[in-house]
């Protein structure tokens, strides 16, 4: 039974993208790769957790939990995983596309999502940890060998392992990336109507310069978060101005995930 809080197959199948071209064979020996990795590890379950939004400087954190069990993973489900890979280096078609194939080949999904404000109160790497451990957590079963991708994971309670770039070395971890990088974009994306001054729809909330401008003219949003004071605002001038306090307030609550994303990708200044 999947845990409950993942993408649903009609989330995520209504996305209107262009499907992407089938795999080559770079493409297919690397996502070979990757399920050999985990098959050598030695365990029918692979558990795999990934987030995105860490680098960014506004909207939430999401973190993903993947469980495969590869004694069922069907033929058809291993050729469709053919474009797997770490989701930074795929194109939105690319994942778009993989969403659902992922949604149907994993035997349990996990989805946690980190607002502004929690992740202001905790620190941004304790937030993380957090939600990462949490997913793993969700997707746990007796037997299965369980995967982060880079960090250790203090306070979990089922045993894992870290695995530094992760989500270019595993099957579970890739599937993950894709799942929390897709999510938390069709957010931002649906995000960008309420806030139109600082072009979500194009940089989901990270570091561009685009965004910067936008924040040296307008200030920050309600999405943006406060904790960055010190680091992204201040080379910006801005910190401890009036700038960066000059929080756009809504009383409608955040967007919920968007299902017709645009054909846009950011350009990430901070690896998440």
């Amino acid at each position: 039974m999947r845990p409950t809080g993942h993408p649903t197959a009609s989330e995520s199948s209504s996305a209107e993208v262009a499907a992407p071209k089938a795999p080559g064979k770079a493409r297919r020996r690397r996502a070979s790769r990757l399920f050999r990795f985990d098959r050598s590890l030695g365990s029918r379950y692979v558990a795999g957790a990934d987030e995105a939004g860490r680098g960014s400087l506004a909207g939430p954190l999401v973190a993903a939990g993947v469980l495969i069990d590869h004694s069922t993973l069907s033929r058809r489900d291993r050729v469709a995983l053919g474009l797997l890979n770490d989701s930074k280096q795929m194109s939105i078609e690319e994942r778009e596309h993989l969403l659902p194939v992922v949604l149907r080949a994993a035997s349990r999904v996990a989805v946690e999502v980190r607002c502004v404000s929690g992740i202001d109160s905790r620190g941004l790497h304790n937030t993380n940890i957090a939600a990462l451990a949490r997913c793993l957590e969700r997707v746990w079963m007796d037997g299965a060998t369980c995967l982060s991708d880079g960090f250790r994971l203090p306070g979990c309670t089922v045993e894992h392992r870290a695995v530094v770039n992760g989500d270019a070395t595993s099957a579970a971890i890739a599937a993950a990336s894709v799942i929390a990088k897709v999510t938390r974009d069709r957010f931002m994306r649906r995000a960008a109507a309420r806030y139109p001054s600082w072009d979500f729809a194009g940089n989901v909330g990270y570091s561009t310069p685009e965004h910067r401008d936008a924040i040296r003219r307008f200030g920050i949003s309600a999405l943006h978060r406060r904790s960055f004071n010190s680091i992204a605002y201040s080379q910006l001038e801005l910190a401890g101005s009036e700038r960066v306090a000059d929080v756009l307030v809504i009383e409608e609550p955040a967007a919920a995930v968007e299902e017709h994303p645009d054909d846009v990708e950011a350009k990430r200044a901070d690896a998440a």
